[in-house]
């Protein structure tokens, strides 16, 4: 197929997104950029929408295909959810023009939808600052933007969560700490499920006794998110109060808790784990494979192999 045949192909409201064609429009040249920029707008909106959440699809079941230009055009798409898609697609990217862009989406973007998957994109940055993988100064701007989304009374509650999710692997700074704690006392159920997500995020002991006391809250998302948050610390504290969690009555809650378990590791976690290897469910007999196979993993790598053969 000829570059012109496909893009009257994409225009054509009608005729099958076939992934062997889109695939063409990875590594687009800067020339084919421009013209695809120019039928853009003459692709119906429906139209555009399939193509971007193909390309997001594709992307994430093959790393070396680079839509990178197609998402960052569709970033100026007068469609909302077409730009959502297009944040979507670029995580991951940590290009610094990727970076500039996700900014100014968070910054300006006119939507609450599309500057909530900005700040959540932009969560990406802040872990490579945390780790050492991306400069101070590549990273100030970003934890500016991210704190005026956090602290301004007139942004929407979802841009403010995400935001709080994103800066959660930043919690060693005195402010966000503050914002976490402030999210979760708020009483807003959105916000303290973010903060709960910010705690596991940062790593820190510290938050233990607020996740420990969540893991029996009635609220089973509120429970999930603290035993996924008591999974990322790590503290084998949890370990017994996160087994009560492996007979709850809501199934996604018990694989919450089954995977932390095998984050945390040690010899508490796997006595809880093995039995489940029998469950009548079959969801939690391959949560609690995975969980003990993690834990194995963290404590002799080498040892994967022939835990793995035992099964």
């Amino acid at each position: 197929m000829s570059w012109g045949t496909l893009l009257e192909e994409l225009a054509e409201p009608h005729r099958p997104l076939r992934a062997s064609h889109l695939a063409r429009l990875s590594d687009l040249t800067p020339a084919r950029q421009g013209e695809l920029a120019r039928l853009w707008p003459r692709i119906e909106t429906p139209r555009r929408r399939r193509i971007v959440e193909r390309l997001v699809e594709m992307s994430e079941e093959d790393l070396v295909l680079d839509f990178s230009p197609v998402f960052l055009l569709a970033l100026e798409d007068p469609d909302a959810d077409v730009r959502t898609l297009a944040v979507r697609g670029l995580w991951g990217d940590e290009r610094r023009q990727v970076l500039q862009r996700l900014l100014a989406v968070l910054e300006s973007d006119p939507e609450p939808q599309v500057r909530a998957e900005a700040a959540l994109a932009l969560g990406n940055f802040v872990r490579r600052y945390s780790v050492g993988h991306l400069r101070e100064r590549h990273f100030r701007p970003i934890e500016s933007a991210l704190r005026r989304a956090i602290e301004s009374p007139d942004e929407a509650e979802e841009v403010r969560a995400r935001a709080l999710e994103a800066i959660g692997y930043c919690a060693d700074r005195a402010w966000v700490r503050e914002a976490i704690r402030t999210a979760f006392e708020s009483g807003r159920h959105r916000l303290r499920v973010s903060a709960l997500q910010a705690m596991g995020r940062s790593g820190e002991a510290r938050w233990l006794p607020l996740l420990l006391r969540e893991l029996s809250s009635d609220d089973p998302e509120l429970r999930y998110e603290a035993a996924a948050a008591c999974g990322a610390i790590g503290d084998e504290a949890a370990v017994p109060h996160l087994a009560p969690l492996l007979q709850d009555e809501d199934e996604e809650v018990r694989e919450a808790a089954i995977a932390a378990l095998g984050e945390i590791g040690g010899r508490e976690a796997r006595e809880l784990l093995l039995p489940l290897l029998e469950d009548q469910t079959p969801a939690i007999r391959a949560a609690a494979e995975a969980a003990l196979a993690e834990l194995e993993f963290g404590e002799d790598p080498f040892s994967l192999r022939s835990f793995l053969d035992e099964r």
